[in-house]
């Protein structure tokens, strides 16, 4: 790599269109043209393909991590492009609200300093990217902040994942139009599918997780409760859940019980719901 240029670290399957690569053997970075995924034989995410504007196609191990230029991502917002920090993009989302309590209270925590190995920075994040959809309906700046976290590899701690599969699972369904730097997403939500390398154990959390897929918690005697006894505070707090549950399970790739089509359209629905929570609570 050429030492005078900026180049971050990204798994393979974090890699978008505009972005540029830096080859096997180090080198000048070249701009990618699109991406796609091979499955391998069992139907799981194996290989990221990269086209380049040479003409050239680059192979990527999926997990594996790779380089890009720091400056040249198309997937990464321009004002976390032009100001090169996390903590820039919350400063100005902070600017862009001020009467957002939750956005306000939120931000001046993370301006002390985000740390992207701290639990707690990445659930104020993940936090921030909810509040900015679910409040505000800012998708752009949902995506911006989501951005921030989706390029974090799965390294084996729950914990901290949870927030970047959070994370990954909006910014599926916010980028649902394209669908190369959609499916990159849902393939970095899956990787910590395959973290289990005891064989029996692997079978095991396959079977509990399918079953999770096919009948997920999503809430509904809570809401029920909290719509019953007039409670909106605790029903926009459960339905926030549900959503949470509904994208991750979308970004997933559905179940057995619940296709990719039929949950976007609860989706909508939860966000619609959402949406007049809000202007009956006053939400600012």
């Amino acid at each position: 790599m050429d030492k005078n240029q900026d180049f971050r670290p990204v798994p393979a399957e974090a890699v978008r269109a505009g972005e540029s690569l830096v080859l096997p053997g180090g080198g000048t970075a070249v701009e990618v043209k699109d991406t796609s995924t091979r499955n391998d034989d069992f139907g799981a995410p194996a290989l990221i393909v990269a086209e380049l504007s040479n003409g050239d196609t680059v192979t990527m191990a999926t997990g594996s991590i790779v380089y890009v230029e720091a400056t040249g991502a198309a997937g990464v917002s321009a004002v976390a492009a032009d100001h090169g920090s996390p903590e820039a993009v919350v400063a100005q989302l902070a600017d862009a609200y001020p009467a957002s309590t939750v956005v306000q209270e939120t931000s001046s925590r993370l301006l002390r300093g985000i740390n992207l190995k701290s639990g707690s920075n990445l659930q104020d994040l993940h936090h921030l990217a909810v509040t900015l959809l679910v409040d505000h309906g800012d998708t752009g700046n949902a995506l911006t902040v989501a951005d921030l976290l989706t390029v974090l590899p799965f390294d084996g701690n729950f914990g901290r994942w949870k927030w970047i599969e959070g994370a990954l699972a909006i910014a599926a369904y916010l980028s649902r139009h394209d669908d190369a730097r959609s499916s990159a997403y849902s393939a970095a939500l899956r990787s910590a599918d395959d973290a289990e390398t005891d064989p029996l154990r692997a079978k095991l959390a396959a079977t509990v997780r399918q079953r999770q897929l096919n009948d997920p918690n999503v809430y509904d005697p809570e809401i029920v409760r909290a719509t019953g006894s007039g409670n909106k505070s605790a029903e926009k707090d459960w339905r926030v859940l549900r959503l949470g549950v509904l994208l991750y399970l979308r970004a997933h790739g559905g179940s057995e019980t619940l296709t990719r089509s039929v949950l976007e359209r609860r989706i909508e629905s939860e966000l619609a719901a959402l949406s007049g929570l809000n202007n009956a609570l006053g939400t600012p």
